[in-house]
């Protein structure tokens, strides 16, 4: 079966976060195609959607809890997926993954606490410790011309210096697309193991593997220790585009810590809702096929990308492993035009993307090609005219 992700999907006017930023005092939309937030433009896997049409139908929806089916297509999907097998016992159902992230910070270590993680990296990896009482500490990520880079010499110095009770690992990386290696996650299981670190290992990205040359290894699968002190956090919002749904889980071996998490939740976290699950069982157990062709769809539309920011002046890029977002480097073209903030630079030339800065990274942006390939075509001939190449 053949997906059309070129089929428009008119989101103008509809719920949607993303473009809803480029509406005018008016409610009219403006001429700014939004590629910055991460969803994709793209209808959900039809296998969802019979399935949310089917438990809609049955019309009542009162308060719900996962079902074993629902829980079996979690600990099948990881098995299938990754070659990890896990006690049912182990999932703790969440309403999304940032709240999951928060949920680890409040629930490892006490106020005043540090918490690592490297940069860039998604925003909420910078707030969750501040929002919980805990110190940030950040040690930046190298780039060494070909990819990026763990700094471990420095990570290691921080780790010690920092006494981190936690560390927020983000795999594959958002913002930089890296897939990280069987041999680095042994670094930092190494590491996590001489300080005696709980690893949060958001791996939300596991399904969008671009690379040929790249798989995803699970961090806790790396053996009893790197699974005793990790928590894993997924969801099927990013691979299946339905994060409105609000649906994602946490994996935690140990039984010590998946208390702590839970007791952090309590009051706090509400429960996650019926059709959230429902369309989860529906993309772990159905929606290969879907996946398979979303993919091939989104390495052309990473090729359209690396062509066009190759071609603009001053802007570079390095190889995508994974997710549907491309990091660019601005910063020669910025300080080549006096440009002090290149996101809105490009916002003034029709294009809105994320900017570096809430990253980490000021005069970097971040371009979500997940949409249907003649508008991010219209998109990059607006990131080619904003940089002067005509």
């Amino acid at each position: 079966m053949t997906f059309d992700f070129d089929a428009v999907v008119d989101r103008n006017g509809s719920d949607s976060v993303k473009w809803a930023r480029y509406v005018d005092a008016r409610g009219h939309n403006t001429d700014i195609i939004p590629l910055w937030v991460a969803d994709m433009d793209f209808a959900a896997p039809p296998p969802v959607l019979t399935a949310l049409r089917r438990r809609i139908g049955h019309g009542v929806f009162g308060y719900n809890q996962p079902t074993a089916s629902q829980t079996d297509a979690v600990v099948a999907y990881l098995r299938r997926k990754f070659d990890w097998s896990i006690d049912a016992d182990w999932i703790v159902w969440l309403p999304g993954l940032v709240s999951g992230l928060n949920v680890a910070c409040r629930a490892v270590g006490a106020a005043g606490d540090a918490i690592a993680t490297a940069t860039p990296i998604y925003p909420p990896f910078l707030s969750a410790p501040e929002f919980s009482g805990r110190r940030v500490v950040q040690v930046p990520l190298l780039c060494d011309g070909e990819g990026w880079l763990w700094d471990f010499p420095t990570l290691d110095a921080v780790l010690g210096s920092s006494r981190a009770r936690l560390f927020l690992l983000c795999h594959p990386h958002n913002p930089t697309g890296r897939v990280w290696n069987e041999d680095e996650l042994w670094q930092v299981a190494l590491l996590a193991e001489k300080h005696d670190l709980v690893v949060c290992s958001d791996e939300i990205h596991n399904g969008l593997i671009l690379s040929p040359s790249c798989r995803h290894r699970v961090f806790a699968t790396l053996g009893a220790e790197a699974a005793a002190r990790s928590i894993t956090l997924m969801a099927p919002s990013k691979t299946f585009n339905i994060p409105g749904l609000g649906c994602a889980f946490a994996i935690i071996p140990s039984s010590s810590l998946r208390r702590d998490f839970c007791h952090a939740m309590r009051g706090i976290v509400p429960h996650v809702n019926a059709l959230g699950l429902t369309a989860t069982e529906a993309a772990l157990t159905l929606c290969d096929d879907w996946q398979a062709d979303l993919l091939d769809y989104l390495r052309g539309n990473l090729r359209a990308v690396e062509r066009a920011v190759a071609a603009a002046p001053g802007l570079s890029m390095l190889p995508v492993e994974a997710t549907y977002l491309a990091w660019i480097d601005a910063r020669e073209f910025a300080a080549g035009h006096g440009i002090d903030n290149p996101a809105r630079w490009f916002e003034q030339h029709g294009l809105g993307l994320s900017d570096g800065a809430d990253f980490g990274a000021p005069g970097f942006v971040r371009l979500n090609f997940g949409t249907r390939r003649p508008l991010l075509e219209e998109a990059l001939a607006r990131l080619c005219r904003a940089t002067g190449r005509r």
